[in-house]
C-alpha cells in the first residue's frame, strides 16, 4: 500500500511524526508531503497567485510552499503522477476539528482534496485541554488508539468522494471509552475573539481566537469527544440543502 502523509501544522510537527508511526504499521511505502510552515485555518485554499516552492528533506519527504491543499495536489499531480497513492492520512493535527470548524481545517481540507481526486482519505486530529502549550501538547490518545482506528476504516468499505474525520479525545489511553461513528455537530453559539496589541515599533495589530459555548449537542462529533470517545464522522462535498430545493423551484419555476 502506498501511503501519502500530509497535514497543515507544517512539516516539522511532532503530530507528523505520530502520524507516520500509525502509517507504518501498514506500508513501508510512505510519502510525507506537507506545507513549509504551519497553515492552521487556511481551509481549503489554493495557491493562484504566486509560485510554488518545493524542497526535498530526504527520501520520499518533501514541502511545499502553500497550503494543505497545494501539498496534495503537488503530491498527486506531480511528485506521485507515475503511481498515485492508495490512502492519504492528514494530521495528526495540533487540536480538535469537530463541529464547523471542518470547514476552517486545513488538516480536513486535505483529505478533501484526496477524496475528490479519488483517493481514500482520513483526517485525524488530537483534542487537547488546556491553552499554550504550543507543540508539548500530549498526542498519547492518537500514539496508542491512531492504527487501530484507521485499521478498523480500510476494513470498511470506502465510499467514493467522502472523507472520515476522527478526533481524538484529550485523555491518557487508557481512558479512552473507544471509538464512536458521530454525525457533524454545530456548536449553539460560535464566537471569535479578537485580540489587539501594538507591535515594538507602534503599530496595532490583532489576533483572531475561537471561543464555542459548553453547550455540546447530542450525538454528534462534538458529543463523542466530550464524552470521551474518539469520534468518526463521514463526510462529503454535497452543499446542496435539499430540503430548500422544492420552494427555490416553485418562486423559480422553469420556463
Amino acid at each position: 500500500m502506498r501511503i501519502l502523509l500530509t497535514n497543515d501544522d507544517g512539516i516539522h510537527a511532532p503530530g507528523l511524526v505520530v502520524l507516520e508511526n500509525i502509517a507504518r504499521a501498514f506500508s513501508d511505502d510512505i510519502w510525507i508531503v506537507a506545507p513549509m510552515e504551519e497553515q492552521s485555518g487556511a481551509g481549503h485554499s489554493l495557491t493562484l497567485a504566486r509560485p510554488l516552492r518545493l524542497r526535498q528533506h530526504g527520501e520520499k519527504h518533501y514541502s511545499v510552499s502553500g497550503t494543505p491543499t497545494d501539498a496534495v495536489m503537488m503530491a498527486i499531480g506531480h511528485l506521485m503522477r507515475d503511481q498515485r497513492p492508495d490512502l492519504i492520512l492528514s494530521g495528526v493535527n495540533r487540536g480538535a476539528n469537530l463541529g464547523e470548524d471542518v470547514t476552517y481545517s486545513g488538516t480536513v481540507s486535505a483529505a478533501m482534496e484526496g477524496a475528490i481526486s479519488g483517493v481514500r482519505s482520513i483526517a485525524l486530529s488530537q483534542v487537547y485541554a488546556q491553552e499554550g502549550l504550543g507543540d508539548a501538547i500530549p498526542f498519547e490518545a492518537a500514539e496508542q488508539w491512531g492504527a487501530r482506528v484507521v485499521r478498523a476504516l480500510l476494513d470498511h468499505p470506502e465510499t467514493a468522494r467522502t472523507l472520515i474525520n476522527v478526533n481524538f479525545p484529550a485523555l491518557p489511553a487508557s481512558a479512552v471509552k473507544g471509538m464512536k461513528v458521530a454525525r457533524q455537530g454545530f456548536h449553539d453559539v460560535y464566537r471569535t475573539s479578537i485580540v489587539g496589541g501594538t507591535d515594538p515599533r507602534g503599530y496595532d495589530y490583532f489576533w483572531f481566537g475561537l471561543n464555542h459555548t459548553d453547550s455540546v449537542p447530542a450525538d454528534t462529533d462534538l458529543a463523542a469527544v466530550a464524552d470521551g470517545y474518539i469520534s468518526i464522522t463521514p463526510l462529503h462535498f454535497d452543499l446542496t440543502h435539499d430540503a430548500s430545493l422544492a420552494a427555490l423551484e416553485q418562486a423559480f419555476p422553469q420556463g
